[in-house]
């Protein structure tokens, strides 16, 4: 797995939420992040969860140099989670599914 092209995919996210103005400039609150829910369902929207969550721990995994998921898959949830009215809708879905395809288990 090319760690080169997981921090693409990942940028590529936030261009992308940038781009249709999802990018958030002030974190949710404190008390947001201590869900033990998937996705913090109870505490932040689906786009807060992308920029406040998954794309930081993301970044320090691979800062890290530590184990990174396996069969991780995202795109599911936000095929459900957002409408098909979301602006850049379509393009946040196919970024998504970019970067899920880097943990997708080998072929048989």
């Amino acid at each position: 797995m090319s760690t080169h092209l997981i921090i693409q995919r990942l940028q590529q996210v936030e261009a992308v939420m940038r781009e249709h103005g999802h990018w958030q400039t002030h974190a949710p609150a404190a008390e947001a992040f201590n869900s033990t829910q998937p996705f913090c369902l109870d505490t932040l929207q689906p786009l807060e969860w992308l920029q406040w969550v998954l794309l930081p721990r993301m970044q320090a995994l691979l800062d890290a140099g530590a184990a990174l998921p396996q069969n991780f898959a995202v795109t599911p949830y936000y095929e459900m989670a957002l409408p098909p009215t979301t602006p850049g809708h379509a393009a946040l879905l196919l970024t998504l599914s970019q970067l899920d395809a880097l943990f997708a288990p080998p072929d048989v």
